[in-house]
């Protein structure tokens, strides 16, 4: 298909159980050989925000062209979290934030969180979380706690990243979305059944889900191919694939910021 392609998911940073080198030529090297254009990238491996935040500005100054900025912040430290969403949005350039509440071991409900998502919902940022129900002790990030939260901060675009996971956490992240117009769902998952796919573009709308792999935790090749050989017609896989991306983070017909 001949259609850009944005990678939602994305991680920055060392891991090397994982082995995860924190090198941006190889990082392209691996969207080469999926066909991904452009990469959103974080780095939620410190528990210093800033110092991840800066390993993402080093990929996304270094290669504009492919990598996409996405800030990161946790309640862990409530005092510094206001002022690194500043320097992300204001200095940095990011696109949208991405938090993780399983580092947190609180809910995404948590009111921790408030202050966050106040900031956000006055800017209008679009904020992704990690979203599992996979386990019934899997609840931190249940999707449909994000109902709530959507409605209270109506101006964020909530990303649910991997739509609850499991399949019985893909019938939820459907639910949200139903229940609310700026919540839209990721496809990165190694849980999923077939026809996951088909079944969250049909609950949310082909307007509503963005393609990520969740790189290089998962395959991005085997990801994508997820969306290639899914039933979906060809103009719902180009909006899957990149399209919806680009009008969710305001970046031109090609995927430019």
């Amino acid at each position: 298909m001949d259609t850009p392609v944005i990678d939602f998911h994305n991680h920055a940073g060392r891991w090397s159980t994982n082995l995860m080198d924190d090198d941006p030529v190889r990082f392209i090297s691996i969207m080469d050989a999926a066909g991904v254009d452009r990469a959103c990238i974080n780095c939620i491996f410190h528990g210093d925000a800033r110092r991840g935040n800066d390993v993402v500005t080093r990929f996304t100054s270094e290669h504009p062209d492919r990598f996409i900025g996405v800030g990161f912040v946790t309640p862990h430290y409530p005092e510094e979290a206001i002022g690194e969403l500043e320097r992300c949005f204001d200095v940095l350039g990011m696109r949208s934030l991405k938090v993780y509440p399983t580092y947190f071991e609180r809910p995404i409900d948590d009111l921790a969180y408030m202050p966050i998502f106040e900031w956000c919902d006055s800017r209008g940022i679009v904020v992704m979380s990690h979203s599992s129900w996979v386990f019934d002790s899997d609840v931190l990030t249940l999707p449909t706690r994000f109902i709530a939260l959507a409605k209270r901060f109506s101006n964020i675009r909530w990303v649910l990243a991997h739509s609850g996971n499991a399949p019985r956490g893909n019938v939820l992240a459907v639910e949200a979305a139903q229940a609310c117009p700026n919540i839209y769902l990721e496809t990165a998952t190694s849980f999923a059944d077939h026809g996951a796919i088909e079944f969250l573009v049909e609950g949310a709308g082909a307007d509503r889900v963005v393609f990520g792999s969740d790189s290089p935790l998962l395959d991005s090749r085997t990801q994508i191919g997820r969306i290639l050989t899914s039933t979906l017609p060809d103009d719902a896989k180009a909006k899957v694939l990149g399209l919806n991306a680009i009008r969710l983070l305001g970046l031109d017909s090609a995927g430019r910021g």
